[in-house]
């Protein structure tokens, strides 16, 4: 096998795609990862199309839009039996591959073309109900056992994994799961096999809730002035769904004191993150491993933290479907450093961009596109248009955007939504309420109309949008495939 260059993909979960301080973000710190943009390229224009944890994760495993992936909502227990991985490639064509920290699939040991998998998916309920011996589906716990002693739990503080509850980490900050990452992923730097080139897939559960970073990290952001999230004029379409004062609510205006804390829990795992990752960064320099690798950062979605009283994820706005991407590699890769690129780039794009940056060939099975040309600088001709949706609140949220407009339809009841990125960043004035943009909203249906033309929802029928179509977050060709429908 020719010499080939090491790959190394950063994951966090729940990173909003405006939280680099690079990018303008007005509270948020993050030097380290500033930097690697600065040595890259940084994509503005990046989504997660289905922006909760496991179907975006099944977007970046398998390189496939959700009408192939067949997970178009949040559900657990449905097994992932995808031939065709991002990791079983890199396996396939010689390389040492290792996954650490989060992979959220079903059952929870499966490899997903990993070699090895060290695992800590977070605090699971549905595999906390069916593992009473969590060692079965957690690397992490043990290992916080092996130094604190066989009581210690991450859960010790109390915080659930969807609470907007605040407070600092309640143990050595070297116990922290972001660092466990890191310590972990400088031991395979230290353990793998001279001789091949490695995949590593570094995968953080943080800056999700529990929002328990460390004091330094927390106590940085408590007393930040921050800007009040923005509210949209249209944010009384959730109205009826408000309960502020459950930990974990979806949509209300909960008390300030606590949205002050829990963005400063949000924005302090951030913060923590950027410098776990210099620490890894810097320890490959000094492997001399730097200067033939590639390095790519993102996440499976975002957070609303607020913004129009929404909070959590799954949502068509900004704040939950956008993320970050930035991609690096050695000097010779042709990478323009500190290049900004507009593209609609999203989690299915992950996978060819990594294998065409170690010379792989792109399997037939895979939807999206590598955007490491565009880094580059070549001209590409690129996707106009990116389709994205959820299933929330009993309805499916539908999306497409073509960069500058928003369109979104609520399946429920045919609600419709417009909004100017361009103008309106924040998703603040809904342009169909208005009646201003009637030509834009009907150019953007057809769009939706389009993706949606051979959905087995029904969704569109005579060439128009039906409302009030039974949903499910996943599809009858997946169902059938676990086993779940006849």
């Amino acid at each position: 096998m020719p010499d080939r260059p090491n790959i190394v993909l950063i994951m966090a979960d729940q990173w909003r795609g405006d939280c680099l301080s690079l990018a303008g973000h007005p509270v948020v710190h993050t030097p380290y990862l500033d930097e690697l943009a600065l040595d890259g390229a940084r994509f503005s224009r990046a989504y997660s199309a289905t922006p909760t944890c496991i179907p975006a994760r099944a977007a970046l495993f398998t390189g496939q839009t959700q009408a192939t992936h067949g997970r178009v909502g949040y559900r657990d227990g449905v097994a992932w039996d995808y031939p065709i991985t991002l990791a079983g490639e890199f396996t396939r064509y010689g390389y040492q591959t290792q996954a650490i920290g989060k992979m959220h699939v079903y059952p929870e040991r499966s490899q997903m073309g990993f070699q090895n998998v060290i695992l800590h998916d977070g605090y699971l309920h549905y595999a906390r109900g069916r593992n009473p011996d969590l060692d079965c589906v957690d690397d992490y716990l043990p290992w916080l056992r092996q130094q604190l002693g066989r009581d210690a739990d991450y859960f010790d503080h109390g915080l659930n994994c969807n609470s907007v509850v605040a407070r600092p980490w309640d143990k050595p900050e070297a116990l922290h799961p972001t660092n466990y990452v890191i310590t972990q992923g400088i031991e395979f730097l230290k353990r793998r096999d001279p001789r091949k080139p490695f995949f590593l897939f570094l995968s953080f559960h943080r800056p999700h809730p529990p929002y328990d970073p460390p004091e330094w990290a927390f106590e940085q952001y408590l007393g930040r002035e921050m800007p009040a999230p923005p509210v949209g004029d249209w944010e009384q379409v959730f109205a009826s769904l408000a309960d502020p004062f459950r930990p974990d609510c979806a949509y209300g205006r909960i008390a300030p004191y606590v949205l002050q804390r829990a963005r400063a829990g949000y924005y302090g795992h951030m913060t923590h993150i950027d410098h776990q990752v210099n620490r890894f960064l810097e320890r490959l320099a000094e492997f001399g491993l730097r200067d033939n690798t590639y390095l790519l950062f993102t996440s499976d979605h975002g957070e609303m933290l607020g913004d129009h009283a929404l909070f959590r994820k799954g949502y068509a706005y900004e704040g939950s479907a956008h993320i970050p991407m930035l991609l690096t590699g050695p000097h010779d890769s042709g990478i323009r450093p500190g290049s900004l690129l507009d593209a609609l780039v999203e989690l299915r794009d992950v996978m060819p961009t990594l294998l065409d940056c170690a010379g792989l060939p792109i399997p037939s099975s895979v939807e999206g596109r590598s955007f490491l040309p565009l880094a580059r600088g070549e001209a590409e001709p690129w996707r106009e248009w990116l389709h994205g949706e959820h299933t929330v609140f009993g309805m499916s949220m539908q999306w497409v955007t073509d960069g500058r407009w928003k369109y979104v339809w609520f399946s429920s009841d045919g609600h419709e939504q417009l909004f100017d990125l361009t103008n309106d960043p924040c998703e603040c004035h809904d342009l169909a309420a208005t009646g201003n943009c009637a030509d834009q909203l009907r150019r953007c249906r057809q769009v939706l109309i389009g993706a949606l033309q051979d959905r087995e929802e029904g969704f569109v029928d005579e060439g128009r949008l039906v409302a009030g179509r039974p949903v499910n977050a996943c599809l009858q060709h997946l169902r059938r495939q676990a086993g779940l429908e006849s």
